[in-house]
């Protein structure tokens, strides 16, 4: 494949990347809207919101591959096929049906969209962009989840229809996005071989533990946070601190993954092997700003709680994900990468479950404040871990 030289195909792939990725938050800040059209509880948010990540898991685990074999191009139009069902599933929702339906739709696009979309982002990057590629493509992927909460808050506060109008932008975007993928180049070569539809394999290599169980417990603190704000943020802002407005809660949870996004640009100045301890440390830092946020029903705290933990959670992300490439044999890199994005996306949904379970028995304030207390508890285990006992670099990596 002869290299593009305008960037104008890694560009239209990044887009598809972000826009795919805004389709799965877009429901944030609307799940108070299906909740008092619908009359469910703080719960049911939560299960509505998970069952997303069970599709990213199923995606990953039987589809991880599958652009190897079949290339990109078919996969991420795939993925944006799913994402277009997912956003009709909404725009004509009559029930709690159509919200499962939707969210699961959205979680195997999503399960599609993480490994095709870097990796073709990454191999459309025109030589002089080279160094940036996976720092492009993590960009779009965090732009787009940040991005969602944000569309849809202002749409809904200032658009009418706020149950509508949100999904119509959603598939004119996709449509675009279709347009773009249909343009661009297809980088897998050697296609045609077939892919079997079968679980991967989730076995992590004794020499790898080392590395993998650390960053496994700080993207459990990290992810679990960010399933928090994006499935009961707008109802903590709603109940707890007073403001309901949707523009609101969509920006917030816009704040978290921007500041996410710089944690992961900041980790490259800091170096792997003190970001994902101090991305730990830092992450502590953020939980107790939220929780001091949930004691005073404070607005700004609740900001400045995302802007820090998302900072956190950043970089030890990219440290962890880092490091545990670094230390596994380049035959089993993709194995082990995989197993570590499932245990990311059971935190992102099962805490917040629980979360939703305790709401409904003790409130949602009590409930978040437990939360934060669990999430920095294990943010910090992390961190005295790490100090306890490094990550080696290039260990375990031959």
């Amino acid at each position: 494949m002869q290299q593009d030289t305008t960037g104008r195909p890694f560009l239209l792939a990044a887009y598809a990347f972000a826009v795919a990725m805004c389709g799965t938050t877009l429901p944030t800040p609307l799940y108070q809207y299906y909740q008092r059209q619908l009359g469910f509880s703080p719960l049911m948010v939560t299960v509505i919101f998970a069952v997303y990540a069970v599709g990213v898991i199923v995606a990953l685990l039987l589809l991880g591959q599958v652009s190897d074999s079949v290339g990109r191009r078919p996969v991420l139009l795939a993925g944006l096929a799913l994402s277009a069902l997912s956003a009709a599933c909404f725009l004509f929702e009559r029930g709690l049906p159509e919200l499962f339906a939707g969210r699961v739709l959205s979680g195997l696009s999503a399960g599609l969209f993480t490994g095709t979309a870097t990796a073709a982002v990454v191999e459309l990057a025109p030589r002089r962009w080279a160094g940036a590629a996976t720092l492009a493509a993590t960009a779009a992927n965090m732009g787009g989840l940040g991005s969602g909460p944000l569309l849809a808050g202002l749409l809904a506060q200032y658009a009418p229809d706020p149950l509508r109008q949100v999904f119509l932008v959603d598939l004119a975007l996709v449509a675009v996005a279709v347009v773009g993928v249909l343009l661009i180049p297809e980088t897998v070569r050697d296609r045609g071989r077939g892919a079997a539809l079968r679980p991967r394999r989730l076995h992590v290599p004794p020499s790898v533990r080392p590395a993998f169980v650390p960053a496994a417990m700080a993207g459990f603190a990290g992810f679990a946070t960010m399933g928090l704000f994006t499935s009961v943020a707008p109802s903590f802002l709603s109940d707890v601190v007073g403001i309901g407005a949707p523009a609101v809660s969509g920006t917030v949870v816009f704040v978290l993954f921007a500041a996410s996004t710089a944690g992961q640009m900041l980790m490259g100045r800091v170096g792997v092997h003190r970001a994902l301890p101090w991305g730990c440390v830092v992450l502590v830092a953020g939980m107790a700003v939220i929780f001091a946020s949930l004691l005073a029903a404070s607005l700004p705290l609740m900001v400045a709680g995302a802007v820090v933990a998302g900072t956190g959670q950043g970089l030890s992300f990219r440290a962890g994900v880092t490091a545990v490439g670094a230390y596994s044999p380049p035959e089993r890199r993709a194995e082990v990468t995989s197993a570590l994005f499932v245990v990311l996306y059971v935190a992102i949904s099962i805490p917040v479950v629980g979360v939703g379970a305790m709401a409904v028995a003790l409130g949602l304030r009590l409930s978040g404040l437990v939360f934060t207390a669990c999430v920095a508890l294990l943010a910090a285990t992390t961190a005295v871990l790490l100090a306890l006992r490094p990550v080696e670099s290039g260990a375990g990596a031959g």
